[in-house]
């Protein structure tokens, strides 16, 4: 299983899976969560050895059965390229996508996919995300229909929430 390599973005069909996240090696698992590229985008997490990746892994995995919902392995012509889906928030369901920056080209084909089963497959009239000030997504948020909702603090970083209706997806 590759975790990341060369860049998918040129290619011409993508075949996105979303998987579960215990199909994955924990090695591989903690070399995503490690990844400084996206660790500078993930202010709230530390570094992560195998026994808290897999830790990590077993508590996304529950939200399956807790929720009916969770965060997926997503796989780009079966090879892992991270992780994302929702997590049950007290607004409702909370998007998030972290990818090996390989495969940062094809986030918006993932994403799109990932909405799609929100709202059609799980039933969701609203989704959220939360992004921290070191992203600075307002034009591509927009563009997906998402709204800023408000600015405020987790665990003392500063995040930017964002909504998106069902209404606002349909269109």
């Amino acid at each position: 299983m590759r975790a990341g390599g060369d860049d998918v973005a040129g290619e011409e069909a993508l075949a996105i899976r979303l998987g579960r996240l215990t199909e994955i090696p924990t090695s591989v698992v903690s070399s995503l969560l490690n990844e400084p590229r996206n660790a500078r985008h993930m202010p709230l997490a530390g570094r992560f050895d195998d026994a808290q990746s897999a830790e990590w892994v077993r508590s996304k995995d529950a939200q399956w059965e807790e929720h009916g919902y969770g965060p997926w392995a997503v796989f780009v012509n079966d090879e892992f390229a991270g992780w994302g889906g929702f997590q049950r928030e007290d607004e409702g369901p909370d998007f998030a996508l972290v990818l090996f920056p390989s495969f940062w080209g094809v986030g918006a084909d993932i994403t799109r996919a990932a909405l799609e089963a929100g709202f059609s497959e799980f039933g969701f009239d609203e989704v959220f995300v939360a992004l921290p000030y070191s992203r600075s997504p307002g034009r591509v948020m927009e563009r997906w229909g998402f709204t800023v909702m408000s600015d405020g603090e987790i665990d003392g970083v500063p995040f930017r929430r964002y909504r998106l209706t069902r209404d606002a997806w349909n269109r």
